[in-house]
């Protein structure tokens, strides 16, 4: 069984609020930590729906969900398509709903995965093991302008532009193929200088790639309007993000939600009739303590928000 912490349980569970007797989905099932937390509060005639890309985590986190009198349906997907996948399963509404985004512990932990920049392997950083496009294949592919754009704009990485021309010359020589090459051809275009303080020299690059080989902001997008949508009145929407572009996005798809007058500041009343979805519950993120941290460092950037359908 996996080793899996999950992160911010306490926080989430709270700002879920689980009624008992209610549907939950678990858009990200991964370790299956938060899942059991919920099921562990459901009791008879509650339902959860556990999605995740990867069949590994659904068949690694199926033995942490048994032993329940509530019922579990587990669906291998992407979060974006959450309509269909309710549909499918003759669900409307739901009481709750979970994000935990970004790459899973044990997706980190599996080298062969390609995820880790600490670990040799083949370049692949594919969710789902049925998607078309690996980081071999951007990484090898993709024009020099793309390349840029995609390190700057997901990676936030201000040495982009040489690390998207250091890639392309050396994939002129010969193809790139393991995580450890591209490490090595990151370092070699970030000046030294730069490599002394901050996080891995490797960490935004990988991030961004990570991020544009599954699409994850573009999902992420997808998966919150869906989301509200299938929320009863009262049900709640956790998020829980791993960096800021996600988290960005998060804030201010609920502000709008919350808010979603379109009308001049200096007029002194609305004239719109734009009517509120939710209220925030979270209006500043809940972030991990030092206990929390000390425990699973890897929970040290995550942000938790939830709001609640009105």
């Amino acid at each position: 069984m996996l080793m899996h912490l999950p992160v911010l349980l306490s926080g989430t569970i709270e700002g879920l609020r689980v009624v008992k007797g209610g549907t939950y989905v678990d858009c990200t099932l991964g370790g299956g930590g938060h899942s059991r937390a919920i099921l562990d509060r459901l009791g008879p005639g509650g339902r959860l729906v556990g999605i995740d890309q990867d069949p590994r985590a659904l068949e690694a986190a199926k033995p942490k969900l048994e032993g329940t009198e509530a019922r579990v349906d587990l669906v291998q997907g992407n979060f974006r398509h959450l309509g269909r996948i309710l549909a499918e399963l003759g669900i409307d509404r739901v009481h709750g709903i979970l994000l935990d985004l970004g790459v899973s512990s044990f997706q980190l932990d599996e080298k062969e995965r390609g995820f880790s920049y600490w670990e040799d392997a083949e370049l692949d950083m594919r969710m789902s093991p049925a998607a078309e496009v690996s980081a071999y294949d951007l990484v090898n592919k993709a024009s020099e302008p793309e390349m840029v754009r995609i390190i700057r704009d997901y990676g936030e990485e201000r040495w982009a532009s040489r690390i998207a021309k250091f890639i392309v010359e050396r994939r002129r020589q010969q193809a790139i193929t393991s995580t450890q090459e591209l490490v090595e051809i990151i370092k070699a275009a970030i000046p030294a200088a730069a490599r002394r303080t901050g996080p891995h020299p490797a960490r935004r690059t990988f991030q961004a790639i990570r991020i544009a080989v599954n699409d994850e902001l573009g999902a992420l997008a997808d998966v919150l309007d869906a989301a509200l949508d299938h929320l009863v009145v009262g049900g709640r929407m956790a998020v829980i993000s791993f960096h800021s572009l996600e988290d960005r996005l998060v804030k201010e798809r609920f502000a709008r939600a919350a808010n979603p007058c379109t009308c001049p500041t200096d007029l002194p009343v609305c004239v719109c009739n734009a009517k509120p979805q939710v209220k925030l519950i979270t209006r500043k993120p809940i972030v991990p303590g030092e206990d929390e941290i000390a425990q699973n460092p890897r929970s040290r950037s995550s942000r938790l928000r939830v709001v609640e359908k009105i």
